[in-house]
Formats: structure tokens, C-alpha cells, sequence
């Protein structure tokens, strides 16, 4: 008996103020769309979990009725499963109530059942079963720092989590708290923000309180990561111990978008934006810069996108996956949605005219031939 041959297909889940919208596709250049899913129900997080044989999408919803909750879907969103009691819910005694659910975080490969949540107000979660139910992590809610953690624009959120392959190193950056890491997989919790500038505080130079828009690892190089900052672009070598700029040749070094290569070392994708009241592409050309040499240089992408776009990109409203090459995506506040499958040389739109693009994340699953 000949065994049924596998090929590969590409999930890309797009979250956006009203509604859920999943594409697939079997080359990354022609997708099928389908959706919307929770119609009218803000999708501010998604996690793809493609861990211990299955592909499960998990979403964190916010209805205006109902309130946030976790579902998700292990059928490529035919069916959706939500706690009855919610997937996550602050303990009695924290006089807190969730608003809103910023980043689904699926863990390592060999922690198949872990998936982290960071949350509004400022909070992270650890899942035991697969994103059902999340425990509050204690460690960073009971941080003699929180009462002065402040809100970014969007509100008072942990937005980025980071863990390492061994699952004891844990970084998690918030507005406006700045990065903070744990060594002890979470138990305990210090500033790590040595470096990035906060110019719009009286001490520019503070030990927590940067307005850190995103954070994330170069899977290549332990100790290695970089931060896309309210003004700024950062690396850092030595796990988060001092912080250096890379923002030097950049047309701006505001942005919300940081985004590194699955594999490859030094590679990293941010989409600049003019700063502060204006927060549109430069001259209102849309373009995504790479880095293939840890920020030493930087290229601009501009290939297939419009050459006049004044909607920004938000801080997870982009996304990469594992294929090789590396494909890129990512959504406008305007609706549209583009995808590139060799590393942001060339763009073409997956969508357009859909509500503004909250989320995207990008799988590649196998299936049957």
C-alpha cells in the first residue's frame, strides 16, 4: 500500500475591528478567503499553535457585549470552542477585570501544552492546556513597579513575550513599562531597559518606563534581541542587559513592527512610520526595511505595494512563517493585507476594503496530497 504523499499549505489568520478572516494558500501567491469569523467582535491576538501534530488557532475575541475571552479552533476555523467561564479571568482579590487580550504566545516544541497571554490591564498569563485556561502570572502582577507602569496610546498593555528554547529566560515588554525579564521562567521579574531612550520623560534615561512597542528574538543567536521603541530601533547582545541602537539608516525610527527571520541569523523586518501625530509611511510611501546584518544596514522593500498609502502598520498586524524562503505579511488600518513568499523582495495584496487590521499570523501546515 502506497502512503498518501503530504504537501504543504499556508494559513494566514487576519484579525482585524470587526471580524476574523482566515486565507489559504498552496504557493503563497494565490489564497482563498474566508469570514468573516466573530463578525463584529474586535481580534486584537492570534496564535497559530502547529505543536504535537495538530494546527490550532487560537483568537483572543472582544465583544462589546460580551467582554474578551480566548476561543479557538482546531479545524481551520469550521468550529470554535470558548470556555464557558471565560479563558481568562482575574482571581478575586486583584480588584481587576480583563479589557483586553494583546498577544496568544504557543511555546516551544518541547512544551506543547504551553501557550503564554499578555493582557490590558498589564498582566501575563500561562496556559498548561493548549490556550483553554490561563493561570495570572503573580510574579509580574504583584511587581512593586506596576503602580507606576503607565498606558501607551492604545492602552495599559503587555504586548510581547519572548521565551526561550529552555523555557527558563522570559522577556515581556509593555506600554509603558519598558522590557522586563525573568530567569527563572517566569517566577520573578527585573527592568531590563539599559539603553532605550524615553525622550518624552524628564529623565530620558530611566530604569523602567519606556513606551517599547515591540520586542522580538533572533532564533539564531542566544541572548539576542531587538525592540522597536516609541522613537528608536534596538539590539541588544547580551539578553537584554544594554541596549543598542540600529536605527541608522532608516528613513524613520518610529514604528510598531519587529519582526526577525525564523532561522536565519541577523535578519529582521520593521514598516517606519513618520512619529507622534502624523504616524504615516514616510512621505506616504509604504515600504518594509530588512536587515540581514543585525542592523548594521538596511534595505528598503517597497515591490507590489501601493505608492500611496497613508495607514499605518500596528505592532502585530505583521508576521512571518517557517517556509523557505521566508514569507512575509502584513495589514494596514486600512484593510488591506499583503503577502510576500520571498522575504519581502516582492508583495502582492491578499486583501483589501476589510476593517483596520488589528492582527496577523502566518502557519505553514502539512496535509494530505
Amino acid at each position: 500500500m502506497v502512503g498518501m504523499a503530504t504537501a504543504e499549505r499556508y494559513i494566514l489568520a487576519i484579525g482585524t475591528k470587526k471580524g476574523l478572516w482566515l486565507a489559504n494558500s498552496e504557493d503563497r501567491k494565490q489564497w482563498s478567503l474566508s469570514g468573516p469569523h466573530f463578525l463584529m467582535s474586535e481580534i486584537p491576538s492570534i496564535g497559530i499553535d502547529t505543536r504535537d501534530g495538530r494546527t490550532r488557532i487560537m483568537v483572543g475575541v472582544r465583544s462589546e457585549h460580551w467582554g474578551p475571552t480566548v476561543a479557538h479552533s482546531d479545524d481551520l476555523g469550521q468550529t470554535w470552542t470558548e470556555p464557558e467561564q471565560g479563558a481568562i479571568k482575574f482571581p478575586e482579590g486583584t480588584d481587576a477585570a480583563l479589557e483586553r487580550i494583546w498577544q496568544i504566545y504557543p511555546d516551544a516544541e518541547s512544551r506543547p501544552g504551553v501557550v503564554w497571554a499578555g493582557a490590558e490591564p498589564i498582566s501575563v498569563w500561562k496556559s498548561t492546556d493548549g490556550g483553554e485556561h490561563f493561570e495570572l502570572n503573580r510574579g509580574l502582577w504583584d511587581h512593586p513597579h506596576r503602580g507606576e507602569w503607565g498606558a501607551g496610546y492604545g492602552g495599559a498593555a503587555a504586548h510581547s513575550i519572548v521565551v526561550n528554547p529552555a523555557g527558563d529566560n522570559v522577556h515581556v515588554a509593555m506600554s509603558t513599562g519598558g522590557v522586563y525579564r525573568s530567569l527563572d521562567g517566569g517566577t520573578s521579574w527585573e527592568p531590563r531597559n539599559k539603553g532605550i531612550t524615553a525622550r518624552f520623560m524628564p529623565d530620558p534615561n530611566p530604569e523602567f518606563g519606556q513606551c517599547v512597542h515591540k520586542i522580538a528574538a533572533d532564533p539564531a543567536v542566544g541572548g539576542r534581541l531587538y525592540a522597536q521603541n516609541h522613537h528608536g530601533v534596538y539590539r541588544t547582545d547580551n539578553n537584554g542587559d544594554t541596549w543598542e541602537s540600529i536605527a541608522e539608516g532608516l528613513p524613520a525610527d518610529f514604528g510598531f513592527v519587529m519582526l526577525t527571520h525564523p532561522r536565519r541569523e541577523g535578519t529582521a523586518w520593521v514598516v517606519p512610520l513618520k512619529a507622534d501625530g502624523e504616524r504615516i509611511p514616510p512621505d506616504g510611501n509604504l515600504a518594509v526595511h530588512r536587515t540581514d546584518d543585525a542592523g548594521s544596514s538596511w534595505k528598503r522593500l517597497d515591490s507590489g505595494l501601493p505608492h500611496r498609502e497613508y495607514n499605518a502598520v500596528l505592532r502585530d498586524a505583521a508576521s512571518v512563517d517557517s517556509a523557505e524562503p521566508a514569507g512575509v505579511y502584513f495589514g494596514t488600518r486600512g484593510g488591506s493585507v499583503y503577502a510576500s513568499a520571498d522575504e519581502g523582495e516582492t508583495f502582492s495584496e491578499v486583501a483589501s476594503h476589510l476593517p483596520d487590521v488589528l492582527c496577523v499570523r502566518a502557519a505553514v501546515v502539512s496535509h494530505a496530497g
